[in-house]
């Protein structure tokens, strides 16, 4: 299923493969940490978030792989540059439990003046269920009582990623 499903598969499924073995494993696994890598290093930096398209880029790098749903956040200053990256919730193939109690003590915590959320589907299908939009909904009430803003929520799939804010979702 192309180079992305071969990076992304965990290495036990790559050791069936016929002509890969447990070096070349080793090598593909050490390509994707670099990339994922790469890409935190440029965000850390300040710069992307002038850039949509490479905060979609790290957090496809974070979450696409993932066999579970995993619901993440970017912690932001004021100047919207990168605080912190944290995965917060997990859950099972097809949902993840999301307290907003939670996210707004990690904000607190880490003196944030905006996020952006994000979490991936396993399916693939990177379309925002209706829980997604009453999940953002609630998490972005509780923030405007602090004066924290959602920047965007973004879902993560196989081959798209879907932005709550391109799509006049926020």
């Amino acid at each position: 299923n192309g180079l992305g499903a071969l990076l992304a598969m965990p290495a036990a499924e790559q050791l069936k493969i016929h002509g890969l073995g447990n070096a070349r494993c080793m090598q593909l696994q050490v390509i994707m940490e670099l990339s994922r890598r790469y890409l935190a290093s440029t965000l850390e930096k300040g710069e992307s978030f002038t850039r949509p398209q490479m905060v979609k880029d790290y957090l496809a790098a974070q979450l696409r792989h993932q066999p579970r749903e995993v619901f993440a956040i970017l912690l932001l200053d004021s100047q919207h540059r990168l605080l912190h990256y944290k995965e917060l919730f997990y859950g099972t193939i097809n949902a993840a439990p999301v307290y907003p109690r939670e996210i707004v003590k990690l904000v607190l915590e880490k003196n944030a003046a905006a996020i952006i959320l994000a979490h991936n589907h396993p399916s693939g299908v990177a379309e925002p269920s209706q829980a997604d939009q009453r999940v953002t909904q609630r998490i972005k009430t509780a923030l405007e009582t602090i004066d924290v803003n959602v920047l965007d929520h973004f879902v993560i799939g196989a081959g798209e990623t879907v932005s709550f804010a391109e799509r006049g979702l926020l």
